[in-house]
């Protein structure tokens, strides 16, 4: 198991060593009807287990124990009168609660391997509260743009990362990792932007519907 820094913060995750020769050779083999072999199949990698870290811990500290725990999410709380399952988790925007489509923030991360089913329930039989989400903070801070003077900033939008100062939004190129985008190409990227000016939007006119000949007398 490894801990490391990812696009969206710090995890835990563990690497899954591939099938030997020696293993795929001794796969058992398996016959068509008419008794000739099937040709070997090809071995399926298991998908690694992943646990993004709390906020409290850091790779350089987390240990083992911890590992295992937040790759152990989402934890099972059991299920409510009606048998709906309901579950503990961490998500983008902090711990909460999921019963079917219903999901219910609960105070820090720290309670989702404490918090009970009784609690759960509590929380459930609450009304939910709507209001507005808090602020997501941003990705990476590369400092004032020269231009405009603003603070460069990389924030997760509906299409993915973008680069923005607050007045030019650029995406991040797919072909650059998050992980590897310096101040100066968020600056170079802004000013191409710029450059470019805005996006017009072309119109169709319509034509006038043709006028009706007058009839003759």
């Amino acid at each position: 198991m490894v801990a490391k820094n990812g696009r969206y913060g710090a995890y835990v995750t563990e690497i899954i060593p591939e099938m030997t020769e020696e293993q795929l050779a001794n796969q058992p083999v398996e016959y068509y009807k008419n008794g000739k072999p099937k040709p070997p199949k090809k071995p399926v990698k298991a998908k690694p287990r992943t646990g993004s870290l709390f906020k409290s811990m850091s790779v350089d500290s987390v240990t083992l124990d911890e590992a295992i725990q937040l790759m152990s999410l989402p934890r099972v709380l059991g299920a409510d009168a009606e048998g709906n399952p309901i579950t503990v988790q961490n998500g983008r925007f902090g711990p909460y609660l999921k019963k079917g489509t219903d999901s219910r923030s609960i105070g820090s991360e720290e309670e989702i391997f404490t918090i009970t089913l009784e609690q759960a329930l509590e929380i459930y039989s609450q009304p939910k509260q709507r209001g507005a989400r808090a602020a997501v903070p941003p990705l990476a801070e590369f400092g004032p743009d020269p231009v405009s003077e603003k603070n460069i900033v990389v924030k997760e939008g509906r299409f993915g990362p973008y680069i923005t100062d607050g007045v030019t939004n650029i995406t991040v190129p797919r072909a650059t990792s998050l992980e590897e985008l310096t101040r100066e190409q968020a600056i170079e990227l802004l000013a191409e932007k710029r450059a470019k000016g805005p996006v017009k939007r072309t119109t169709t006119a319509r034509k006038a519907p043709a006028k009706k000949a007058a009839a003759k007398k």
